[in-house]
């Protein structure tokens, strides 16, 4: 016969323990900052265009999109700049923090 014991002291797996992995996150600052730069870059390229191209310009849907703004002067021109730049932070606010809430909900539930 053999000798078996039972042993109730749990027993400890062998190996290197991973790493906690944290959820993706997004940095609002940075995001604030790319994403109202871009918005102000595309502002001033699509005026540029309307200058270019005064047939096919967009500068309508500024004057609907951006309180204030009047074709074309330089304050105008300096406030649809700051407009966009806002517009790029404000989505940042909104999106970065409600992706990072929701994205630490999905990855704790769908961890165990």
């Amino acid at each position: 016969m053999s000798d078996v014991s039972i042993s109730t002291v749990p027993r400890r797996h062998a190996g290197t323990a991973l790493p906690i992995e944290q959820a993706p996150r997004i940095p609002v600052f940075a995001f604030g900052m790319s994403l109202g730069l871009f918005l102000a870059v595309t502002f001033a390229l699509c005026v540029g265009f309307d200058l270019l191209f005064p047939g096919q310009a967009m500068y309508e849907s500024w004057l609907k999109l951006l309180p204030g703004f009047t074709w074309l002067t330089w304050p105008s021109f300096f406030l649809g700049l700051a407009e966009s730049f806002a517009y790029g932070w404000y989505i940042a606010l909104i999106f970065g923090p409600l992706f990072n809430v929701f994205s630490a909900m999905s990855w704790r539930g769908g961890r165990s």
